[in-house]
């Protein structure tokens, strides 16, 4: 063979070996998968928990009549600023006024007939004492004055009574406050009942407001008294109100009981702290309670962590892993509501499952996507603590969705999205 025709089959082989290559390294960029990331970072981690509800004054009081008598004169409108003691409303005094004048009547009688027993009675001891009278007749007398006393006692307790009635037709404002609701109309009926309520009108004291919000049973176990809250107003959207919890309910309100939308729910009041001009009863509002926080802590999206069986992880690493999550059980054992058996035993299957499944991120690190456990604390509405796994600055995954939460595997290769391109993707989305 010729030195020419072995510096062709050489060229030859060279050119085969370099386009094996080339097209190898084609088709392995090829099978990269496209991810977003997120370095992890270290803030502030505030947990929340939020629940919905009304405005309401912490002091109203609704003002109802104890005699019942037709509304003869609203001395205030709703919205009208009131002072305690201030004439709300007058009921018709006449029947009321009727009845007192028999009352005194009925007093007077008996306290007539009450001198003329006195005078009987002083007369039968003469008699008797000069033996013209005797005993049984002297007891008659007696007993006369001592039933014309009780007559008079029950007269004046009448008389009371009526005046006591006829002072109720007038009803006075019992707190400084505003009239924030007014239910009835000149004209109409008030009805006197110590078994129902006929409110009139509702007076509050504005300078005080306080909300009662609706808490999930799973949440409400995280709240504690005093803990800080802000209140989002659905009319006021840009003037969030700080709170504090006041009040947490000792039992529970569940709705659609026996169905399978029942839902168990505790009110928490919470106080709010500084009240705004436009802040009304009545008004909706949404409340963040903050229930832990971690000054400073590492944390990644909360869209970064996912679970995989932990046949995924290797021996030592599992291990490691393991003693973690049984340190971190123990200590938070205490803040963990008791549950019934029956709960246990419906919750056996789902807790079996998820001991077969581990927390992790995944991490780019030279052009692929390494899957590491991680132990993960309190989140917030976006992101998540970080206890152990992860470095401040790591380069996180955060999506796609579908494929960080089931198709990424350890060790597969990956290509970081650039902002870009994920701006433009976004775009796309919109339009």
């Amino acid at each position: 063979m010729s030195k020419r025709t072995k510096l062709l089959i050489g060229l030859a082989g060279i050119v085969l070996v370099g386009a094996v290559v080339f097209f190898n390294l084609r088709r392995g960029r090829g099978d990269e998968t496209e991810v977003q990331t997120e370095k992890a970072r270290r803030s502030d981690v505030i947990q929340t928990v939020s629940g919905s509800g009304k405005v309401k004054p912490v002091i109203e009081v609704k003002i109802s009549a104890n005699v019942s008598a037709e509304i003869v004169k609203l001395h205030v409108q709703e919205g009208e600023a009131v002072k305690k003691g201030q004439v709300l409303v007058e009921l018709d005094r006449t029947r009321y006024l009727a009845a007192l004048d028999r009352a005194r009547s009925a007093v007077k009688s008996a306290e007539a007939n009450l001198v003329k027993a006195r005078s009987d009675y002083q007369r039968a001891q003469e008699l008797f004492a000069r033996s013209l009278f005797s005993q049984a007749e002297l007891e008659g007398v007696k007993a006369s004055l001592t039933l014309a006393e009780s007559s008079v006692e029950e007269s004046r307790a009448a008389l009371n009574q009526a005046q006591d009635d006829l002072s109720k037709t007038t009803l006075t404002a019992p707190i400084d406050g505003t009239v924030i609701q007014l239910n009835k109309e000149v004209g109409e009926i008030a009805l006197g009942s110590q078994f129902t309520s006929d409110v009139i009108m509702t007076v509050g004291d504005l300078s005080e407001m306080e909300m009662i919000a609706q808490i999930d049973e799973n949440d409400v176990v995280l709240i504690d008294v005093g803990d800080q809250a802000k209140l989002e107003v659905d009319a006021l959207p840009d003037h969030p109100l700080p709170c504090a919890v006041t009040k947490i309910a000792n039992s529970a309100t569940t709705t659609g009981r026996g169905t399978q939308e029942e839902i168990t729910n505790f009110d928490v009041t919470v106080k709010i702290s500084e009240n705004h001009p436009k802040l009304r009863p009545g008004m909706s509002a949404t409340v963040d309670i903050q229930t832990d926080i971690r000054p400073n802590a590492l944390n990644i999206p909360l869209q970064c962590v996912t679970v995989r069986p932990k046949s995924d992880l290797k021996d030592t690493t599992l291990a490691y892993i393991e003693s973690r999550a049984a340190r971190k059980e123990r200590e938070e054992k205490s803040k963990v509501r008791e549950i019934s058996s029956n709960e246990e035993a419906q919750k056996e299957p789902a807790a079996a499952a998820k001991k077969d499944l581990i927390e992790v991120a995944f991490v780019v690190r030279e052009g692929k996507a390494v899957m590491v456990p991680v132990i993960t604390g309190i989140s917030d509405d976006t992101h998540v603590e970080v206890l152990s796994g992860l470095q401040e600055n790591d380069e996180v995954i955060t999506g796609p969705y579908r494929i960080l939460s089931r198709l990424l595997k350890d060790g597969d290769r990956v290509k970081v999205k650039k902002e870009e391109a994920r701006q433009k993707d976004g775009k796309k989305e919109q339009s």
